[in-house]
Protein backbone atom coordinates (compact mmCIF):
# COMPACT_ATOMS: atom_id res chain seq x y z
CA UNK A 1 0.00 0.00 0.00
CA UNK A 2 1.47 3.33 -1.10
CA UNK A 3 1.82 6.12 1.41
CA UNK A 4 0.91 9.53 0.06
CA UNK A 5 3.68 12.10 0.15
CA UNK A 6 3.46 15.12 2.39
CA UNK A 7 3.94 18.59 0.97
CA UNK A 8 5.36 21.82 2.37
CA UNK A 9 3.36 25.08 2.24
CA UNK A 10 5.51 26.08 -0.77
CA UNK A 11 4.49 23.11 -2.93
CA UNK A 12 2.33 25.17 -5.30
CA UNK A 13 5.09 27.76 -5.61
CA UNK A 14 7.51 25.07 -6.73
CA UNK A 15 5.07 23.78 -9.34
CA UNK A 16 4.47 27.28 -10.71
CA UNK A 17 8.24 27.79 -11.02
CA UNK A 18 8.55 24.65 -13.14
CA UNK A 19 10.27 22.50 -10.52
CA UNK A 20 10.88 18.82 -11.04
CA UNK A 21 9.44 17.15 -7.95
CA UNK A 22 10.76 13.97 -6.32
CA UNK A 23 10.03 12.01 -3.13
CA UNK A 24 12.39 12.91 -0.28
CA UNK A 25 12.01 11.98 3.40
CA UNK A 26 8.30 11.39 2.87
CA UNK A 27 7.75 14.74 1.13
CA UNK A 28 7.20 15.79 -2.47
CA UNK A 29 10.18 18.14 -2.88
CA UNK A 30 11.84 20.08 -5.74
CA UNK A 31 15.06 18.43 -6.94
CA UNK A 32 15.66 21.20 -9.48
CA UNK A 33 14.00 24.06 -11.33
CA UNK A 34 14.06 24.91 -15.03
CA UNK A 35 17.64 26.24 -14.97
CA UNK A 36 18.99 22.87 -13.81
CA UNK A 37 21.11 21.59 -10.93
CA UNK A 38 24.47 22.83 -12.21
CA UNK A 39 23.17 26.33 -12.85
CA UNK A 40 21.58 26.48 -9.40
CA UNK A 41 24.82 25.26 -7.85
CA UNK A 42 26.89 27.97 -9.54
CA UNK A 43 24.33 30.62 -8.58
CA UNK A 44 24.77 29.76 -4.90
CA UNK A 45 28.55 29.87 -5.21
CA UNK A 46 28.61 33.22 -7.06
CA UNK A 47 25.31 35.00 -6.27
CA UNK A 48 22.55 33.32 -4.26
CA UNK A 49 20.03 30.50 -4.17
CA UNK A 50 16.76 30.07 -2.25
CA UNK A 51 15.86 26.68 -0.77
CA UNK A 52 12.63 25.36 0.74
CA UNK A 53 13.56 23.37 3.85
CA UNK A 54 10.14 23.47 5.51
CA UNK A 55 10.16 19.67 5.71
CA UNK A 56 12.61 19.87 8.63
CA UNK A 57 11.30 19.36 12.15
CA UNK A 58 11.22 21.87 15.00
CA UNK A 59 10.89 20.70 18.60
CA UNK A 60 10.78 23.10 21.55
CA UNK A 61 12.15 22.25 24.99
CA UNK A 62 11.45 24.40 28.05
CA UNK A 63 11.38 24.06 31.82
CA UNK A 64 13.85 24.19 34.72
CA UNK A 65 15.76 21.09 33.56
CA UNK A 66 15.85 21.92 29.84
CA UNK A 67 19.62 22.50 29.73
CA UNK A 68 20.37 19.40 31.80
CA UNK A 69 17.96 17.34 29.67
CA UNK A 70 19.65 18.33 26.41
CA UNK A 71 23.13 17.98 27.92
CA UNK A 72 22.30 14.37 28.71
CA UNK A 73 20.82 13.59 25.30
CA UNK A 74 23.31 15.34 23.00
CA UNK A 75 27.07 15.10 22.57
CA UNK A 76 28.07 18.77 22.35
CA UNK A 77 28.19 21.22 25.27
CA UNK A 78 24.76 22.83 25.40
CA UNK A 79 25.73 24.79 28.52
CA UNK A 80 28.15 26.86 26.42
CA UNK A 81 25.28 28.49 24.51
CA UNK A 82 24.06 32.02 25.22
CA UNK A 83 20.66 33.32 24.13
CA UNK A 84 20.94 34.11 20.42
CA UNK A 85 23.38 31.30 19.67
CA UNK A 86 22.85 27.94 18.00
CA UNK A 87 24.91 24.78 17.97
CA UNK A 88 25.48 21.79 15.73
CA UNK A 89 25.24 18.56 17.72
CA UNK A 90 24.25 14.89 17.68
CA UNK A 91 21.74 12.53 19.25
CA UNK A 92 23.31 9.13 19.90
CA UNK A 93 22.03 5.72 20.95
CA UNK A 94 23.38 3.85 23.96
CA UNK A 95 25.86 2.07 21.67
CA UNK A 96 27.11 5.39 20.28
CA UNK A 97 25.38 5.08 16.90
CA UNK A 98 24.10 8.38 15.53
CA UNK A 99 20.33 8.83 15.73
CA UNK A 100 20.45 12.25 14.08
CA UNK A 101 22.50 15.38 13.55
CA UNK A 102 20.68 18.57 14.48
CA UNK A 103 20.84 22.25 15.38
CA UNK A 104 19.88 23.57 18.81
CA UNK A 105 18.90 27.23 19.25
CA UNK A 106 18.96 28.85 22.68
CA UNK A 107 15.98 31.19 22.91
CA UNK A 108 14.77 33.45 25.72
CA UNK A 109 12.57 30.79 27.29
CA UNK A 110 14.06 27.49 26.22
CA UNK A 111 15.51 25.74 23.21
CA UNK A 112 14.49 24.95 19.63
CA UNK A 113 15.76 21.69 18.12
CA UNK A 114 15.88 21.50 14.32
CA UNK A 115 15.94 17.87 13.18
CA UNK A 116 16.10 16.09 9.85
CA UNK A 117 12.77 15.47 8.14
CA UNK A 118 13.25 11.70 7.85
CA UNK A 119 14.11 11.46 11.56
CA UNK A 120 11.30 13.52 13.09
CA UNK A 121 9.30 10.60 14.45
CA UNK A 122 12.40 8.70 15.62
CA UNK A 123 13.87 11.75 17.35
CA UNK A 124 10.59 12.72 18.99
CA UNK A 125 10.07 9.22 20.38
CA UNK A 126 13.67 9.16 21.62
CA UNK A 127 13.17 12.42 23.54
CA UNK A 128 9.96 11.06 25.05
CA UNK A 129 11.87 8.06 26.44
CA UNK A 130 13.72 10.36 28.84
CA UNK A 131 11.29 13.21 29.45
CA UNK A 132 9.85 11.83 32.69
CA UNK A 133 13.29 11.93 34.33
CA UNK A 134 13.49 15.72 33.95
CA UNK A 135 11.30 18.72 34.64
CA UNK A 136 10.82 19.77 31.04
CA UNK A 137 8.08 20.41 28.52
CA UNK A 138 8.31 19.25 24.90
CA UNK A 139 6.31 20.71 22.01
CA UNK A 140 6.46 19.59 18.38
CA UNK A 141 5.85 22.66 16.19
CA UNK A 142 7.07 21.14 12.92
CA UNK A 143 3.74 21.67 11.15
CA UNK A 144 3.44 25.26 12.40
CA UNK A 145 6.81 26.49 11.16
CA UNK A 146 8.00 27.17 7.62
CA UNK A 147 11.73 27.33 6.88
CA UNK A 148 13.57 28.78 3.90
CA UNK A 149 17.33 29.09 3.40
CA UNK A 150 18.91 31.92 1.43
CA UNK A 151 22.49 30.97 0.58
CA UNK A 152 25.29 32.65 -1.33
CA UNK A 153 27.63 35.68 -1.24
CA UNK A 154 24.82 38.06 -2.26
CA UNK A 155 22.49 36.88 0.51
CA UNK A 156 23.03 39.82 2.83
CA UNK A 157 22.36 42.39 0.10
CA UNK A 158 19.10 40.63 -0.72
CA UNK A 159 17.91 40.58 2.89
CA UNK A 160 19.00 44.15 3.65
CA UNK A 161 16.27 45.45 1.35
CA UNK A 162 13.66 43.66 3.46
CA UNK A 163 14.70 44.40 7.04
CA UNK A 164 15.82 47.26 9.25
CA UNK A 165 18.16 45.22 11.43
CA UNK A 166 21.94 45.41 11.06
CA UNK A 167 22.77 42.02 9.57
CA UNK A 168 26.49 42.52 10.24
CA UNK A 169 25.67 42.01 13.91
CA UNK A 170 24.46 38.46 13.28
CA UNK A 171 27.57 36.30 13.42
CA UNK A 172 27.90 32.75 12.11
CA UNK A 173 25.76 30.35 14.16
CA UNK A 174 23.92 33.24 15.81
CA UNK A 175 20.34 34.44 15.31
CA UNK A 176 17.91 37.25 16.11
CA UNK A 177 14.15 37.50 16.44
CA UNK A 178 12.98 40.25 14.08
CA UNK A 179 11.06 40.86 10.85
CA UNK A 180 11.82 40.24 7.19
CA UNK A 181 9.49 41.85 4.69
CA UNK A 182 7.14 42.64 7.58
CA UNK A 183 7.00 38.98 8.63
CA UNK A 184 8.07 37.91 12.13
CA UNK A 185 11.02 35.55 11.81
CA UNK A 186 13.89 33.87 13.55
CA UNK A 187 16.79 35.00 11.35
CA UNK A 188 19.74 32.63 11.64
CA UNK A 189 23.17 32.98 10.02
CA UNK A 190 23.50 29.28 9.24
CA UNK A 191 23.36 27.01 6.22
CA UNK A 192 24.36 23.78 4.53
CA UNK A 193 26.33 25.05 1.53
CA UNK A 194 29.61 26.54 2.72
CA UNK A 195 28.44 29.99 1.64
CA UNK A 196 27.28 32.94 3.67
CA UNK A 197 23.54 33.01 4.14
CA UNK A 198 20.50 33.03 6.36
CA UNK A 199 17.79 30.61 7.39
CA UNK A 200 14.36 32.05 8.20
CA UNK A 201 11.94 30.33 10.58
CA UNK A 202 8.46 31.78 10.16
CA UNK A 203 4.85 30.85 10.74
CA UNK A 204 3.89 28.28 8.09
CA UNK A 205 1.07 30.55 6.94
CA UNK A 206 3.59 33.29 6.08
CA UNK A 207 6.28 31.28 4.33
CA UNK A 208 4.78 31.65 0.83
CA UNK A 209 4.76 35.44 1.21
CA UNK A 210 8.34 35.45 2.49
CA UNK A 211 9.48 33.19 -0.37
CA UNK A 212 8.00 35.60 -2.91
CA UNK A 213 9.50 38.69 -1.28
CA UNK A 214 12.96 37.14 -1.17
CA UNK A 215 12.75 36.10 -4.83
CA UNK A 216 11.63 39.61 -5.81
CA UNK A 217 14.40 41.25 -3.79
CA UNK A 218 16.94 38.90 -5.33
CA UNK A 219 16.14 39.57 -9.00
CA UNK A 220 18.82 42.26 -9.27
CA UNK A 221 21.36 39.99 -7.55
CA UNK A 222 21.00 36.87 -9.69
CA UNK A 223 19.02 34.89 -7.12
CA UNK A 224 17.56 31.58 -8.27
CA UNK A 225 15.28 29.09 -6.56
CA UNK A 226 17.34 25.98 -5.84
CA UNK A 227 16.39 22.37 -5.20
CA UNK A 228 17.65 19.26 -3.48
CA UNK A 229 20.08 18.43 -6.28
CA UNK A 230 22.22 21.53 -5.88
CA UNK A 231 21.84 21.44 -2.11
CA UNK A 232 23.43 18.00 -2.19
CA UNK A 233 26.35 18.91 -4.46
CA UNK A 234 27.00 22.12 -2.51
CA UNK A 235 27.14 20.37 0.87
CA UNK A 236 29.30 17.55 -0.47
CA UNK A 237 31.86 19.98 -1.89
CA UNK A 238 32.42 21.42 1.59
CA UNK A 239 32.46 18.03 3.29
CA UNK A 240 29.13 18.24 5.13
CA UNK A 241 27.70 14.82 5.92
CA UNK A 242 24.10 13.85 5.08
CA UNK A 243 22.08 11.75 7.50
CA UNK A 244 20.92 8.54 5.86
CA UNK A 245 23.92 8.53 3.51
CA UNK A 246 27.05 9.38 5.50
CA UNK A 247 25.60 9.27 9.01
CA UNK A 248 23.45 6.52 10.48
CA UNK A 249 22.74 4.41 13.56
CA UNK A 250 25.47 1.93 12.60
CA UNK A 251 28.29 4.46 12.86
CA UNK A 252 29.45 6.62 15.74
CA UNK A 253 30.59 10.26 15.74
CA UNK A 254 34.18 9.03 16.03
CA UNK A 255 33.85 6.88 12.91
CA UNK A 256 32.02 9.67 11.08
CA UNK A 257 34.73 12.28 11.64
CA UNK A 258 32.51 14.23 14.03
CA UNK A 259 34.58 13.65 17.15
CA UNK A 260 34.82 17.45 17.50
CA UNK A 261 31.13 17.37 18.42
CA UNK A 262 31.76 15.06 21.38
CA UNK A 263 32.58 16.96 24.57
CA UNK A 264 33.89 14.51 27.16
CA UNK A 265 33.88 16.90 30.13
CA UNK A 266 30.15 17.68 30.23
CA UNK A 267 29.26 14.77 32.47
CA UNK A 268 27.32 11.69 31.49
CA UNK A 269 25.44 11.63 28.19
CA UNK A 270 23.73 8.92 26.19
CA UNK A 271 26.36 6.87 24.36
CA UNK A 272 29.33 8.21 26.34
CA UNK A 273 30.55 4.87 27.69
CA UNK A 274 30.37 3.21 24.28
CA UNK A 275 32.25 6.09 22.67
CA UNK A 276 34.95 6.04 25.33
CA UNK A 277 35.37 2.31 24.76
CA UNK A 278 35.65 2.81 21.00
CA UNK A 279 38.10 5.67 21.47
CA UNK A 280 40.31 3.35 23.53
CA UNK A 281 39.99 0.22 21.38
CA UNK A 282 40.19 1.88 17.94
CA UNK A 283 37.74 2.60 15.14
CA UNK A 284 36.32 -0.33 13.14
CA UNK A 285 35.52 2.04 10.25
CA UNK A 286 36.18 5.65 9.32
CA UNK A 287 34.38 8.00 6.95
CA UNK A 288 36.83 9.31 4.37
CA UNK A 289 36.66 11.96 1.66
CA UNK A 290 38.21 10.98 -1.65
CA UNK A 291 38.87 12.80 -4.89
CA UNK A 292 39.08 10.90 -8.18
CA UNK A 293 42.41 11.22 -9.98
CA UNK A 294 40.79 10.52 -13.35
CA UNK A 295 37.45 11.23 -15.01
CA UNK A 296 34.53 9.41 -13.41
CA UNK A 297 31.20 9.87 -11.65
CA UNK A 298 31.20 8.21 -8.20
CA UNK A 299 27.70 7.32 -7.05
CA UNK A 300 26.39 6.03 -3.71
CA UNK A 301 26.82 2.27 -3.47
CA UNK A 302 29.88 2.08 -5.73
CA UNK A 303 32.71 -0.03 -4.32
CA UNK A 304 35.78 1.60 -2.78
CA UNK A 305 38.84 -0.51 -3.64
CA UNK A 306 42.27 -0.92 -2.08
CA UNK A 307 44.96 -3.28 -3.42
CA UNK A 308 42.39 -5.00 -5.60
CA UNK A 309 39.95 -5.67 -2.78
CA UNK A 310 36.63 -4.00 -1.98
CA UNK A 311 37.07 -2.23 1.36
CA UNK A 312 33.98 -0.01 1.48
CA UNK A 313 31.12 1.68 -0.32
CA UNK A 314 30.60 5.24 -1.52
CA UNK A 315 27.98 6.89 0.69
CA UNK A 316 27.82 10.22 -1.20
CA UNK A 317 29.36 11.08 -4.55
CA UNK A 318 29.13 13.39 -7.54
CA UNK A 319 31.18 15.29 -10.07
CA UNK A 320 31.88 18.60 -8.36
CA UNK A 321 30.37 21.46 -10.41
CA UNK A 322 32.89 23.87 -8.88
CA UNK A 323 36.00 21.72 -9.34
CA UNK A 324 35.10 19.55 -12.32
CA UNK A 325 36.32 16.31 -10.71
CA UNK A 326 34.68 13.35 -9.03
CA UNK A 327 34.37 13.62 -5.24
CA UNK A 328 32.99 11.16 -2.73
CA UNK A 329 32.61 10.04 0.86
CA UNK A 330 32.55 6.50 2.15
CA UNK A 331 33.46 4.21 5.04
CA UNK A 332 36.61 2.08 4.99
CA UNK A 333 38.38 0.09 7.73
CA UNK A 334 39.85 2.43 10.32
CA UNK A 335 43.44 1.35 9.73
CA UNK A 336 43.20 2.36 6.03
CA UNK A 337 41.80 5.84 6.64
CA UNK A 338 44.90 7.96 6.21
CA UNK A 339 45.30 11.28 4.45
CA UNK A 340 46.90 10.90 0.99
CA UNK A 341 46.16 7.16 1.01
CA UNK A 342 45.42 5.67 -2.41
CA UNK A 343 42.09 4.03 -3.17
CA UNK A 344 39.99 3.26 -6.21
CA UNK A 345 36.31 3.70 -6.99
CA UNK A 346 34.82 0.93 -9.13
CA UNK A 347 32.68 2.50 -11.84
CA UNK A 348 31.16 -0.15 -14.09
CA UNK A 349 34.10 -2.39 -15.02
CA UNK A 350 36.83 0.15 -14.29
CA UNK A 351 38.56 1.07 -11.04
CA UNK A 352 39.27 4.80 -11.05
CA UNK A 353 42.36 5.80 -9.00
CA UNK A 354 41.41 8.08 -6.11
CA UNK A 355 43.14 9.86 -3.23
CA UNK A 356 41.98 10.35 0.35
CA UNK A 357 42.13 14.04 1.28
CA UNK A 358 41.28 16.15 4.28
CA UNK A 359 37.91 17.91 3.75
CA UNK A 360 36.61 20.19 2.43
CA UNK A 361 37.02 19.66 -1.30
CA UNK A 362 35.99 23.26 -2.03
CA UNK A 363 37.68 25.95 0.07
CA UNK A 364 36.55 29.26 -1.42
CA UNK A 365 33.13 29.62 0.23
CA UNK A 366 31.90 32.98 1.50
CA UNK A 367 30.67 31.70 4.88
CA UNK A 368 31.52 34.12 7.70
CA UNK A 369 33.04 32.22 10.61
Amino acid sequence: METSLKTTPLHSSHISLGAKMVPFAGYDMPVQYSSGITSEHHSVRSEAGLFDVSHMGEFFVSGPDSCRFLQFLTTNDISALSVGQCQYTLLCQDDGGILDDLLIYKKDHGYMLVVNAARKETDWNWLLRFVNDFEVKLIDRSEEIGLVALQGPKSQEIVEALTEINLDQIRYYHFVESEVGGIAATISRTGYTGEDGFEFYVDSGSVVTLWGKLLDSGVAHGLKPAGLGSRDSLRLEVGFALYGNDLDELHTPLESGLNWLVKWDTGDFVGREALLRQKSEGLPEKLITIILDQKGFPRPGYAIMCDGLEVGKVTSGTVSPSLGVGIAMGYVPGELAKSDASFGVKIRDQTIPSTCIKPPFYRKGSVRR
